[in-house]
């Protein structure tokens, strides 16, 4: 019972570090393609500024898919934390198997 015990704890562990990683580094990775997307936008303004009308939609295109990243990044890091762990799941179907000799 230990075993299982200690077996059940090294997986929430290693998933909440999986967890803390995946939300952090989409996270950092958004926060600096916002901050490149939105310089190069402000330089393409400065350099041209008729093109705004052209500029403008792309922009917010791309801020859109940026963004689509770090949500889905966040909704995956959700999953594995709250939702039914298919690590912990196959490690409780081994110990049942275990147990009952098979």
């Amino acid at each position: 019972m230990v075993d299982l015990a200690q077996a059940v704890a090294h997986v929430q562990a290693i998933t909440a570090v999986a967890t803390a990683l995946l939300i952090g580094l989409a996270a950092l990775g958004t926060a600096i393609g916002f901050g490149l997307l939105g310089g190069k936008f402000l330089e393409g303004l400065a350099r041209q500024p008729e093109l705004a009308s052209i500029l403008t939609p792309r922009m917010f295109l791309l801020a859109g898919l940026i963004d689509a990243f770090s949500a889905i990044s966040l909704a995956m890091g959700l999953y594995l934390m709250f939702a039914k762990n298919p690590f912990l799941t196959e490690v409780l179907n081994l110990s049942a198997r275990a147990v009952s000799g098979g």
